[in-house]
């Protein structure tokens, strides 16, 4: 698509910066340096940074629930180099309007041929400089019928039953289904927005809100908010429906739907004390507010770190707070992740494996050394397991994802669990006390700035390692983050942190002895789950029926704990199960329960492949895009 002659933007110098500590100033909240290291690539973007790139977005959108997209106009800043003459811009099936310059003035573009995955480049023609007033690209646009990024609720499917409701999510790369910008995670950018929603509907965004909701109409009002920290652009989200708020602490609060926020509210009551654990380890808080909100069960995952409001599933609410680990996990990726971002998705385990590291720091902390220690077990064995499974030589599970893998296919056990055990390492090998200020300067150092792996090996070795090759050979820093499988000098955990469980699991393989229901019930969640995790593969009807009447495993509230009977059931044709897991599938769509329970149905053939099926017809609408995609794959479904 073409429209008429152009007006220019203003062209700055200044866009290439080497990766190295100097040259990236911890405090800089303007714009970051864009990293020209080969480590640096994202091939995930069709932006070419170096020339022109976007460091400021201002939104001002309606949200049509009727249509299920959001329309108006998205105003990018943008620097460009000297001799630059378009910019380019990612999209995935966007509805250009038009697009024009700060003063209304039509700029020429092209829209390209759409990739499966990556979508379609916008380029954007620029011309030379002729002010500073021209610095600006106007889209006018809406998101496409199919946007990824945005979840369109009915009223049934919330808690209430009243209302719509909506949600984005937008890692990894499916901000551009709904916003037009350089949507690569090395491309830091601040941005703004003005969001208009039918009454009563609340508007919550991943930013800070500017004042009292404003009447726009009989029947629609506006929220602003602002976000003047530079993020990677998947980090701009969004939710709207009918929602209130519950204050935690002076810093903290959480939004839920009525029906659910008490329950929330009590779950969350350790928030405070998970902040104040965060900061006595690796520094202040850099973001004002911690708050979250608990959307409906379709979200897909279990939590995800938008700033200044972190997205939880409702499934992580116990009723004990046996699943908080994810509160802090959450917590912990304002440092690790949106404080410090890695510059491309190959280097995952800089955001996630850091952040697990830091989530068990914090758990420790508030939560004691026993529950810190039985998280890190379960993590390492998940590891194990998981080279195991993939083999030690696979390219797979390395740290460092393999060129070509696209973000949604990583193994998360290399990025998440091999993260983990390789700080926790790093820590016994070289001290707490010492592991501690280097993790404290590289996110002092790197504030607000993408990073890469080649970064932190660097930094690691400089001011930590200073020519010691005895350390250098005692950590294989290399082996870690570059090599496949489980390093030998891998940190084991503790034997003793589930010695009691252990213990019990075992007795149940040799003679089919269970803990009484009072032993059960005195386990935390952690036990309960290495204990289900640890069954024998193969069980009769008798045994699953006794076990499940021992423990009480389909009255649980823990729904990790419920999901591991489910799938031990259904993966034994357990036919008692099947109502409580089509109940169960109908009201989640947390993909880590969603699709492993399917995959368990499909893998008996003839019992579970009929009954996937029923289920999954009705339940697919419900379903967020990634959760979709995935049990599409399992049940090979045609529509």
């Amino acid at each position: 698509m073409r429209v008429p002659a152009f007006t220019p933007v203003l062209a700055l110098p200044f866009l290439v910066a080497a990766c190295t500590a100097d040259d990236l100033p911890g405090e800089e909240r303007g714009v970051p340096p864009v990293l020209t290291s080969e480590q640096a690539f994202d091939e995930f973007t069709y932006a070419r940074p170096t020339e022109a790139r976007v460091t400021h977005v201002a939104l001002d959108l309606d949200l049509d629930f009727e249509g299920r997209r959001v329309e108006g106009t998205a105003t990018l800043d943008v620097e460009a180099a000297e001799d630059a003459t378009e910019i380019v811009l990612d999209s995935n099936g966007l509805i250009i309007g038009g697009i024009s310059d700060g003063n209304g003035n039509a700029l020429d573009y092209t829209i390209g041929e759409a990739d499966g995955e990556k979508g379609e480049p916008i380029t954007v023609t620029l011309g030379e400089l002729t002010g500073p007033a021209l610095q600006q690209v106007v889209v006018t646009y809406a998101s496409g019928p199919d946007a990824e990024a945005l979840q369109w609720l009915d009223p049934e499917q919330t808690a209430g039953g009243e209302y719509p409701y909506v949600f984005s999510q937008g890692q990894a790369i499916l901000n551009r289904t709904w916003i037009p910008t350089q949507d690569s995670p090395g491309i830091r950018q601040t941005w703004e927005a003005r969001i208009t929603a039918p009454k009563p509907l609340t508007v919550v965004m991943s930013g800070i809100s500017r004042g009292e909701p404003e009447d726009v109409g009989e029947n629609r009002r506006a929220f602003e908010f602002a976000m003047e920290n530079s993020v990677p652009p998947y980090l701009i989200a969004l939710a709207a429906g009918n929602i209130d708020f519950a204050e935690l602490g002076p810093r903290s609060g959480v939004w839920a739907e009525p029906e659910v926020l008490d329950a929330a509210a009590a779950e969350l009551v350790d928030t405070e004390a998970m902040i104040d654990a965060a900061e006595d380890i690796y520094g202040p808080y850099r973001w004002g507010r911690y708050d979250m909100i608990v959307l409906p069960p379709s979200f897909p995952y279990g939590g995800m770190e938008n700033p200044v409001m972190t997205f939880l599933t409702p499934t992580f609410i116990a009723g004990d707070r046996s699943n908080t680990g994810l509160v802090a996990h959450e917590l912990a990726h304002s440092w690790s992740g949106n404080l410090v971002t890695y510059s491309s998705w190959r280097d995952g385990w800089l955001n996630e494996g850091v952040t697990s590291y830091f989530e068990s720091r914090i758990t420790e902390a508030v939560f004691g050394e026993k529950r810190a220690a039985q998280e890190y077990a379960l993590s390492y064995d998940s590891l194990a397991e998981a080279v195991a499974e993939n083999g030690a030589d696979n390219p797979n599970t390395a740290m460092r994802t393999p060129e070509g893998i696209s973000p949604f296919d990583t193994v998360g056990e290399a990025i998440y669990d091999k993260g983990t055990v390789f700080l926790r390492t790093m820590e016994a090998i070289i001290g707490r006390e010492r592991f501690d200020e280097f993790m404290r300067g590289w996110f002092d150092r790197h504030a607000f700035q993408p990073a890469t792996s080649e970064m932190f090996l660097a930094e690691l070795r400089d001011q930590v390692v200073d020519g010691d090759e005895d350390l250098e050979q005692a950590l294989m820093l290399d082996e870690w983050v570059y090599g496949t499988g489980l390093p030998e000098n891998a940190v084991a955990p503790d034997p003793q942190a589930f010695a009691e469980v252990d213990n019990a699991a075992a007795a149940y393989g040799e003679d089919g002895s269970l803990p009484s229901a009072e032993t059960w019930g005195g386990w935390t969640g952690a036990e309960q789950q290495r204990f289900l995790r640890e069954l024998p593969e193969t069980m009769t009807a008798d045994q699953l029926a006794a076990l499940d009447a021992q423990l009480g495993l389909s009255d649980t509230g823990n729904n990790e704990v419920l999901f591991l009977w489910l799938q031990a059931a259904l993966r034994n044709q357990y036919q008692p199960a099947v109502p409580q897991a089509e109940t169960f599938l109908a009201d989640v769509g947390r993909n880590k329960f969603v699709a492993p329970l399917f995959q368990a149905l499909w893998d008996t053939g003839s019992w579970g492949q009929p009954i996937a099926r029923r289920i999954y017809r009705e339940t697919r609408p419900g379903y967020h895009s990634m959760t979709r995609g995935n049990v599409d794959e399992i049940v090979g479904w045609e529509g």
